[in-house]
């Protein structure tokens, strides 16, 4: 197995963790975002969409979507399970998961914020306020559900890791990279810290990876 990603991308930072959780090898070969790496022929002929991560996984064409390739891993390895068998929880666990990868991970990630100061001429800050707003709405969004719903236990759907929490950590690690007050949202830091803590999610870290910031 391998996969082309970055070290900040939260979608690629799912995929490490479902890897790592699962005890499966793979290589993670890093291109730069910020230098456009992203809009390369060569890449652009593996990704059209000039996003991280792509996956490989023996022949065919690359995987793409982080969600899609956690599916596939669940599918195809399913132990130890990241997805509850019971359909109703199955179904929780996904819906927290979507809320950070299909609602709020798409507002802020490098081609949106480029857009808003490169062709919109939004100042920085403006930005920086544009994308912290959606963090907050994100986690917001997860603070009030896994405190109102009564599926949640040790972790986002009962006592076992499922691709709600790799979401929400994604989703929590990228509130510190960007100054996001944290302070209101303490179920999310519990489950957060209680996931960061295990060597699977610490390995997979974006700050632990090729090309991070010391």
């Amino acid at each position: 197995m391998r996969m082309i990603g970055n070290w900040r991308s939260a979608a690629a930072f799912r995929v490490r963790i479902a890897l790592n959780l699962k005890g499966l090898p793979y290589e993670e070969t890093f291109i730069d975002l910020d230098a456009g790496d992203q809009h390369r022929p060569e890449f652009r002929a593996i990704n059209p969409q000039g996003a991280v991560p792509a996956f490989f996984d023996g022949d065919g064409p690359p995987l793409t979507q982080s969600l899609a390739i956690l599916d596939y891993l669940e599918e195809t390895h399913p132990e130890p399970a990241l997805l509850p068998r019971d359909p109703k929880a199955r179904a929780r666990a996904r819906s927290l998961a979507q809320v950070v990868a299909s609602d709020s991970h798409p507002l802020y990630v490098p081609r949106v914020r480029r857009y808003l100061t490169d062709d919109l001429g939004l100042p920085q800050e403006a930005m920086l306020g544009w994308l912290r707003h959606w963090f907050a709405v994100g986690v917001t969004t997860l603070e009030t559900r896994l405190t109102q719903e009564p599926g949640t236990g040790r972790y986002c759907q009962g006592d076992a890791i499922s691709h709600a929490d790799l979401c929400l950590v994604s989703l929590w690690v990228g509130t510190a990279i960007f100054g996001v007050d944290t302070a209101p949202y303490p179920t999310v830091r519990r489950i957060a810290e209680d996931c960061l803590a295990q060597e699977a999610f610490a390995k997979a870290h974006p700050k632990r990876q090729p090309g991070a910031p010391a």
